[in-house]
C-alpha cells in the first residue's frame, strides 16, 4: 500500500512546483504532515523530485516542517 507521499508524488506533474497540501487530507495534522514532507524529501536524496521550498516551525515540541513545495524530476 502506497504511503501519502508516494501517492501525492506519483499524482504529480513532471517538473511542475508543488505543494504538499494541508487541508481536506489526512495532512491537516502536523506529525503527518512533517512525516510526509520528510518521505518527500528522502525522494529527493534518491533524485525523484526536487525541494523547492521549505519551512519549519517549533510545534508540539519540536521542529515540524509545516510547509513543502517541491518538482516531480522523473
Amino acid at each position: 500500500m502506497p504511503t501519502i507521499a508516494r501517492t501525492v508524488y506519483l499524482d504529480s506533474e513532471l517538473g511542475v512546483d508543488q505543494d504538499l497540501p494541508h487541508a481536506g487530507s489526512a495532512l491537516e495534522h502536523p506529525l503527518v504532515f512533517d512525516d510526509a514532507a520528510r518521505e518527500l524529501k528522502q525522494l529527493a536524496e534518491a533524485g525523484l523530485v526536487e525541494i523547492v521550498d521549505e519551512h519549519r516551525s517549533d510545534r508540539l515540541g519540536g521542529s515540524l516542517i509545516d510547509r513543502l513545495r517541491f518538482r516531480r524530476l522523473r
